[in-house]
């Protein structure tokens, strides 16, 4: 093991982080090579800098002018250039001071300063590779967004198991969380046969306390959020798991975060509470630009960390952030310079705030016309509970998701996504108002058809 490995590993002893640090993420550390030396002459080097591999010229970023020709308002430097592989330190403050803005029980917490990711799949990925173990327990509901599947068990080995989003009463369910949380249930997932040639451990070696609970809200199919009765009383269980010296990751996967149409929701990240929830438990919250500033193809993601068990330890802090700096480094090297100082230009204009709410009434539009064309439809399907993001979901009960997606698509031309071949997930985010009705209308009527 690299030393500098131990070094930020000695940091973390006796904190939640180091007991749930991975083999790789024991590994894992930001080399002082050519990037940390880059950074360093950045600094110092007032009269020549001969380290990075760019190309330079009279102190500016070379560059085609047939390119730059499309992005006038920025200076070569803030286009071409290699970003920092923690992001650029404006965007960084700026993105908590909004976050701390957004989630007031933050207020007066220990939260790390947020590192630029590509994008919330990679800052996932990250966190897959420091704390995810082939066999470890990853728990999700059973509406997920997909991509976790390929990213912690088709790339990590882990184990996912699920519990139903909802009761029956249609509330989210938190006794079917609670289930998987027991140390019961670890115990039956460490001894869950794994696939035919597979290489995960053996049931003895993973049985552990460890759990990675991954919570996405709004959530990705459904469109659901917590409303503050549910939020309570899911900090209260974790906190209660916790209590049993189960060690927890908490993964909040908060891709859709704020926009929320209805007053009942929780108005804050589920961070923001568990951030000094319970020392054996270390919250990450995973967030970005991409849907909360409609920028999908930047590719600019953020995550940030706390716990109540690593608060004053400065140390521990600055050794995580040199994990997660190696895992990006180790990975894509930096994110994207162009659209990270495009997002500082923009958060930082006059109409900032003003846009983003015009942009969120579209939206919640579209939430409304929905909710009000569906209260009066009749048909086979039946709309599963959805207050929030971009979402909504049919069960489809006895006809074959599948079959209905393909009929839609094939008969109509329309598009929509089929999940487990049990539902159907409708996209009203990325259709006009008045074409709704259309949509909704056409949707059961080829489901009629079919059941």
């Amino acid at each position: 093991m690299n030393e500098l490995a131990r070094q930020l590993n000695t940091a973390l002893e006796n904190t939640i982080t180091g007991a749930l640090l991975s083999a790789r993420g024991r590994r894992i550390y930001f080399p002082r090579g050519i990037v940390a030396q880059s950074a360093e002459a950045k600094e110092q080097a007032h009269k020549l800098n001969a380290t990075a591999g760019i190309a330079v010229q009279g102190g500016q970023p070379l560059h085609l002018s047939p390119i730059r020709a499309h992005i006038p308002d920025l200076s070569p430097e803030e286009i071409f250039s290699y970003a920092p592989t923690a992001g650029h330190p404006r965007l960084r403050e700026l993105w908590r001071r909004e976050m701390l803005e957004k989630n007031p029980s933050l207020k007066g917490k220990r939260i790390s300063l947020p590192i630029v990711v590509s994008g919330l799949t990679h800052g996932l990925s990250v966190l897959a590779d420091l704390f995810v173990e082939p066999g470890d327990m990853v728990i999700l509901p059973d509406l997920y967004w997909g991509n976790y599947r390929l990213i912690f068990e088709d790339r990590m080995e882990a184990l996912i198991r699920t519990f139903p989003l909802f009761d029956e009463a249609g509330a989210l369910n938190l006794q079917g969380l609670a289930k998987l949380l027991t140390p019961r249930s670890a115990q039956l997932s460490a001894q869950a046969a794994p696939p035919a040639g597979s290489s995960r451990a053996s049931s003895g070696e993973r049985m552990s306390a460890k759990v990675i609970l991954v919570l996405n809200f709004p959530n990705n199919p459904t469109g659901y959020s917590p409303i503050r009765a549910e939020a309570e009383q899911l900090h209260a269980l974790l906190s209660e798991t916790a209590e049993t010296g189960r060690q927890l990751l908490l993964i909040c996967d908060d891709a859709y975060f704020g926009l929320f149409y209805e007053p009942e929701i929780y108005p804050q990240s589920l961070f923001a509470e568990a951030a000094d929830l319970h020392k054996n438990i270390l919250a990450v919250k995973v967030d970005g630009a991409t849907k909360e500033n409609l920028v999908w193809g930047f590719r600019v993601g953020f995550l940030t960390f706390a716990s109540r068990g690593m608060a004053g330890q400065e140390d521990a802090f600055q050794a995580l952030s040199q994990k997660v700096l190696g895992a990006v480094r180790s990975s894509i090297s930096n994110s994207s310079t162009l659209g990270q100082n495009l997002l500082m230009r923009g958060m930082q204009a006059p109409n900032y705030e003003e846009e983003k709410q015009r942009m969120f009434g579209i939206l919640e539009a579209r939430y409304r016309r929905s909710r009000e064309i569906l209260n009066k439809l009749e048909g086979p399907l039946r709309v599963l509970p959805f207050n929030s993001g971009y979402f909504l979901c049919f069960d489809t009960g006895g006809v074959s998701a599948e079959r209905l997606r393909q009929r839609l698509l094939r008969s109509d031309g329309i598009g929509t996504i089929s999940i487990q071949d049990r539902y159907l997930r409708v996209a009203y985010s990325s259709v006009d108002l008045e074409n709704l009705e259309e949509l909704y209308g056409t949707i059961m009527r080829r489901a009629s058809e079919l059941s």
